[in-house]
């Protein structure tokens, strides 16, 4: 098995050091702790640590298999593809260790892995630690029905790194009230309709960090593909900052002790934007664990220059990246559409509208929520209605049913005399809720100057755009603003994304 990494420099250093304690013995990274679940009908990756050359056997089940260890120490070995079922046992031996290792209380079924920023991390409970307190919808009668034995939690802790990290810094725990109310509730909302439907065991993996920007998840070496050098002129300008930010720190602890007062230690600027931290840290140990699929809330910190114009660009180099790390070919990647917030200028669409053009690569999803936002929070509490439409979402691309999982999506716009025709997929009995006085749409000629406009929905499903601003249009959009209050639902019940007609 190869070595998915170039760090091998730092598992080497990782190594020596478990080399010279009781540690050397065979052991699995922590993603197999009890109560885990393995992914079904797929082959399997086991892996670990132990003494450079030992010889390792791995049971579980009905099944054996054998790996031997690098000269870093890190083994790796593949279990063929198991049904649904369980609890089993896993059992790990080396020729070089006196006792085995074992795990108990293991599920085959299917494995998510949520990433993101705080819109994915807001659990269950809510952000009830800050001032003013961000609650979750219905948080406790949520909390209180949280028990479900064939769900099971892996909640990443926080960490950056310089390279990518070999083991994830968690364990897997079951689905209770105690566990849920600290885990993603987006995630959970999502697991648990997933559950209900396919009846196996489901794994969710909460690695999210809130505030962080898409650069940050991503792999540099993607970035680099992909030709984005304003990240590295943005990671200047941070670099510059923390330096400003630390100088700062280190004038107020002289002032304050040459004034004889007390100081408490200040909280150094994190590296956590740095491009590559979160990946490195947060994504990494998880690319070796065979998963059925990903679920992605982010792109609120990327709402500053030049991260905005990147995003149509960073955000699809990080779905490919992340694919082609796990290996696993083009799985499930379902995202969510940033809703409505009253953001003062229109960068927010623009993170919408790049979200919208990640959906050109395959097996993807968007999850629409221009309806759940608040004008004034940028934590909305309806998580319940986000995981809803990532379930239905999985349940067409991931599971093959026969349902309308998808908002109705911008195809193209042509033009019509003095109006804009606007094609539009998934859009079956469309109808237009929310504020009567606006249409939300807009149209522009050459000059891109965009205009409010009328709307007709046509009866071949197409949108009828016009303004007497505009008399030889060229562009339409809609939702081009941070918060909107006119909406489109198609007959499933799904609101029509932020889109522009722009290249």
């Amino acid at each position: 098995m190869r070595l998915k990494f170039a760090g091998a420099c730092a598992l080497a250093a990782m190594l020596l050091g478990l080399s010279q304690s009781a540690a050397a013995e065979v052991r699995l990274a922590r993603l197999f702790s009890d109560h885990a679940v393995l992914q079904r009908n797929q082959p399997v990756r086991i892996f670990g640590f132990a003494k450079p050359g030992e010889k390792v056997t791995v049971h579980f089940h009905d099944q054996t298999a054998d790996a031997t260890t690098d000269k870093y120490g890190w083994w790796e070995t593949m279990l063929a593809p198991e049904k649904a079922g369980g609890p089993y046992t896993l059992t790990v031996s080396g020729d070089a260790t006196a006792k085995p290792v074992e795990r108990t209380d293991i599920l085959v079924g299917d494995v998510w892995f949520a990433s993101g920023q705080s819109n994915m991390e807001m659990p269950l409970g809510g952000f009830m630690n800050r001032k003013p307190q961000l609650p979750i919808k219905d948080s406790e009668k949520e909390i209180a029905a949280a028990t479900h034995p064939e769900i099971r939690l892996f909640l990443q802790k926080r960490s950056t790194s310089s390279y990518p990290e070999y083991d994830a810094n968690g364990e897997w725990t079951l689905c209770t009230p105690e566990t849920a109310k600290d885990f993603s509730a987006a995630a959970y909302f999502f697991g648990r309709d997933i559950q209900q439907h396919e009846h196996v065991p489901i794994g969710l993996i909460d690695s999210t960090w809130g505030g962080m920007p898409t650069q940050a998840f991503s792999n540099p070496a993607a970035l680099a593909k992909a030709g984005l050098t304003d990240v590295l002129l943005d990671q200047s300008r941070l670099a510059e900052a923390q330096a400003k930010a630390a100088m700062l720190r280190e004038q107020r602890r002289y002032e304050a002790t040459a004034a004889g007062k007390e100081t408490k230690p200040e909280r150094p600027v994190a590296d956590t934007w740095i491009v590559g931290s979160l990946y490195n840290g947060m994504v990494a140990p998880f690319t070796h664990y065979t998963i059925k699929g990903a679920l992605w809330y982010q792109g609120e910190a990327d709402r500053t220059e030049p991260r905005t114009s990147n995003y149509r660009r960073a955000f699809p180099a990080m779905i490919q990246d992340w694919r082609a790390e796990w290996n696993e070919g083009d799985f499930p990647f379902l995202f969510v559409q940033l809703p409505s917030f009253d953001f003062d200028n229109d960068k927010w669409p623009t993170v919408r509208d790049a979200q919208r053009r990640a959906l050109a690569l395959p097996n993807t999803a968007m999850a629409v929520t221009l309806d759940t936002g608040e004008a004034k929070n940028i934590h909305p509490p309806d998580k319940l209605t986000v995981g809803t439409r990532l379930a239905l979402a999985a349940r067409e691309i991931a599971y093959g049913e026969k349902i309308e999982s998808a908002s109705p999506t911008f195809v193209n716009a042509t033009a019509d005399g003095n109006a804009m025709r606007v094609h539009l997929s998934h859009a079956d009995a469309l109808m237009q809720k929310g504020d009567a006085t606006a249409s939300g749409f807009e149209i522009a000629g050459a000059d891109k100057v965009f205009h409010p406009a009328a709307v007709t929905v046509q009866k071949d499903g197409t949108v009828l755009v016009s303004s007497p601003e505009v008399t030889a249009p060229m562009y339409v959009r809609y939702g081009w603003r941070g918060w909107v209050t006119t909406f489109y639902y198609n007959k499933t019940g799904l609101p029509l994304g932020t889109f522009t007609s722009e290249p």
